[in-house]
C-alpha cells in the first residue's frame, strides 16, 4: 500500500502539533512553514481531522488549530483510515465481488495478512508514539526535525 500524501501531511501536521503545541490553538500557517506544506492543501488536509474530533479549530486573530484530545489517545489507524480510507492493499478485500477468484484466491489471503499487520501496528501506535520517536532521533541529530 502507498500512502497519499494526504495521509503523510496529515500525519505529519498531527505530529508537529503534539510537538509544538499546547493547550492554545496553533495557526496552520505556523505549521504549513514548519512542515514545508502548502498552506491551501493544509487547510484541505485538516478539514476531516478536525470534523471527527481528532483537531479542534479556534477562529480569530488568536485562532488555529489544537489537537482536540491527548496524543495517547490518537492511533495511527484511526488517522490513516480518516485521510486515506481502507488499508487494504487490493480491493478485493473489502469487496470480495469484483473477482470472481475471491473465494479460492491464495494470493488474497496473503494481501488480507498484510493489510492486518498493517493495521496491528497503526492500531498499536499513537501520536503519542511519534513524539516519543522523534524526541529520540531528534537527540542523535542535535535537535533537527526532519518531519
Amino acid at each position: 500500500m502507498k500512502l497519499s500524501t494526504r495521509a503523510r501531511y496529515g500525519t505529519r501536521a498531527l505530529l508537529d502539533l503534539a510537538l509544538y503545541g499546547s493547550a492554545e490553538p496553533v495557526p496552520l500557517r505556523a505549521i504549513a512553514k514548519r512542515q514545508q506544506i502548502s498552506l491551501t492543501y493544509l487547510e484541505h488536509v485538516v478539514t476531516p481531522l478536525i470534523t471527527s474530533g481528532i483537531l479542534r479549530s479556534v477562529r480569530g486573530s488568536r485562532g488555529g488549530v489544537a489537537l482536540a484530545r491527548p496524543a495517547q489517545e490518537i492511533k495511527l489507524l484511526e488517522v490513516i483510515h480518516l485521510l486515506e480510507g481502507s488499508t487494504s492493499p487490493v480491493e478485493c478485500i473489502s469487496d470480495p465481488s469484483v473477482c470472481s477468484h475471491s473465494r479460492k484466491c491464495v494470493t488474497r489471503d496473503l494481501w488480507a495478512e498484510l493489510q492486518e499487520a498493517m493495521d496491528h501496528i497503526l492500531e498499536a501506535t499513537t501520536l503519542a508514539d511519534l513524539v516519543e520517536r522523534q524526541r529520540k532521533k531528534d537527540e542523535n541529530e542535535e535537535g533537527m526535525y526532519y518531519i
